[in-house]
C-alpha cells in the first residue's frame, strides 16, 4: 500500500490572547478535518493544503481572506503560496486586494501562467481575466480589525512591536503528505495591522513562508516575516533535515558540497529541523514565530517560540491540536469510507 496521508494546519503564531485561543480551535479542527477529507478519498495534497488554508481564510478568527488586518492606509493587501512538492512548482501572490481566497488565486498562477508570484495590480487584473469574484473591503474585514487599526495608527510602532503585541493577529498555513508520497504546503496571510502600503512579508516567498519537496518534506511558517526572510525559515528547515546542524561535525555534508545528503541516522527530524531553526532566528536576528513541517516519510511536527500557536493534525485516524507549548489534544476520528 501507500504512503498513509497527514495533513497538518497552523493560525499562526504570536501572543494569542486566551478569548481569541479557545475561538480558534474549532476553525482549527474544521480546518485540517475538511483538508484531510481529500487525502481520504485519495485526493492531492496539493489539493488537501489548498481546501484546508480555504477553510481558514474563510474564517474570521484568522488573519487570512475574509479575517485580514487593515494597513496604514486603511485597506486590505493579502499574500499567498502553494507549493508542489514533486515538481518543485510555486505559485503566489502578494499585495492583492478584494479577493476572499488568496489560496486558491495562488494555484491559479501556479497552474495557468509561466510565472511563481504575481503581485499588486497586474495580480488584480489577471484575477479579473480569470473571473475570480472581487469582493468590498467590508467583506474582508472584521469590527476587531477596525479597532485594532484605530488604535495602531494613533502610534509610530514598528512591524516588529506590533507583531509582538497581544492584539496582532498572523497568518494562517498548511502542509500534507497524500497516498502517493506527494507533499505540499500553502500559507496565507492578510499582514500586520497598520502595515506600510505594498509592505509584503515571508508568505509568498518561497523558501521564506514555505517550501515543499519530494526528496526532504515541506513547511509552512509563520510570525514576524521579516525575520523569517532574513533566515529563509522554511527552506533553512529543511536544510537542516537533508544536511544535519551545518554549523557541527557530525554531518558529512557540513563543509563540503551542498548537495550531499548525510546518512538518515544523522540528519535531524522535523522537531529537531525546527528548533534549530527558530532557535537560529532568535539568535540571529532576534525574530520569533512557529512552523509545522512533514517530512518525505510522514513525520511532521508543529514548534513555535512565540507564546501560543494554534495547529491542528490528523493522521492515522487520529486528531492532534494545540495552543500552548507542549499541549498536544488527541480525539480519535472514524475514517470515511
Amino acid at each position: 500500500m501507500g504512503t498513509k496521508p497527514v495533513l497538518v494546519v497552523h493560525g499562526g503564531a504570536w501572543a494569542i490572547p486566551d478569548e481569541f485561543g479557545e475561538r480558534s480551535i474549532p476553525g482549527i479542527k474544521n480546518a485540517v478535518k475538511s483538508g484531510f477529507a481529500v487525502l481520504e478519498m485519495g485526493g492531492s495534497s496539493m489539493k488537501a493544503v489548498e481546501i484546508a488554508v480555504r477553510a481558514l481564510e474563510d474564517d474570521t478568527m484568522f488573519d487570512a481572506g475574509h479575517g485580514a488586518v487593515l494597513n496604514a492606509d486603511g485597506y486590505v493587501e493579502l499574500d499567498a503560496i502553494i507549493m508542489n512538492g514533486k515538481t518543485l512548482a510555486a505559485g503566489a501572490v502578494s499585495c492583492i486586494r478584494n479577493i476572499s481566497n488568496p489560496v486558491t488565486f495562488a494555484c491559479s498562477v501556479l497552474e495557468k501562467t509561466p510565472y511563481v508570484m504575481l503581485t499588486g495590480m497586474g495580480a488584480n487584473q489577471f484575477a479579473e481575466k480569470l473571473g475570480i469574484p472581487q469582493v468590498p473591503v467590508e467583506e474582508l474585514v472584521t469590527d476587531h480589525a477596525k479597532a485594532e487599526w484605530e488604535q495602531y495608527r494613533k502610534y509610530k510602532q514598528t512591524v516588529k512591536s506590533l507583531f509582538n503585541t497581544e492584539l496582532v493577529h498572523d497568518t494562517v498555513g498548511a502542509v500534507a503528505i497524500d497516498c502517493e508520497g506527494n507533499v505540499a504546503c500553502a500559507t496565507s496571510t492578510g499582514g500586520i495591522t497598520n502595515k506600510m502600503v505594498g509592505r509584503v512579508g515571508d508568505t509568498p516567498v518561497i523558501g521564506s513562508g514555505g517550501y515543499a519537496d519530494n526528496l526532504v518534506g515541506a513547511v509552512s511558517a509563520t510570525g514576524h516575516g521579516e525575520s523569517i526572510m532574513k533566515v529563509t525559515l522554511a527552506r533553512l528547515i529543511l536544510f537542516h533535515m537533508e544536511q544535519g546542524d551545518p554549523g557541527s561535525n557530525s554531518c558529512p555534508g557540513a563543509g563540503t558540497r551542498a548537495w550531499i545528503s548525510c546518512i538518515p541516522d544523522e540528519c535531524k527530524t522535523p522537531e529537531e529541523a525546527a528548533d534549530s531553526a527558530l532557535h537560529y532566528m532568535e539568535k540571529r536576528v532576534h525574530g520569533r514565530g512557529g512552523v509545522i513541517v512533514i517530512s518525505k516519510t510522514g513525520e511532521w511536527t508543529a514548534r513555535f517560540t512565540t507564546k501560543r500557536m494554534a495547529w491542528g493534525a490528523i493522521k492515522e485516524g487520529v486528531l492532534m491540536y494545540g495552543l500552548n507549548p507542549g499541549e498536544i489534544i488527541q480525539e480519535i476520528i472514524k475514517p470515511s469510507k
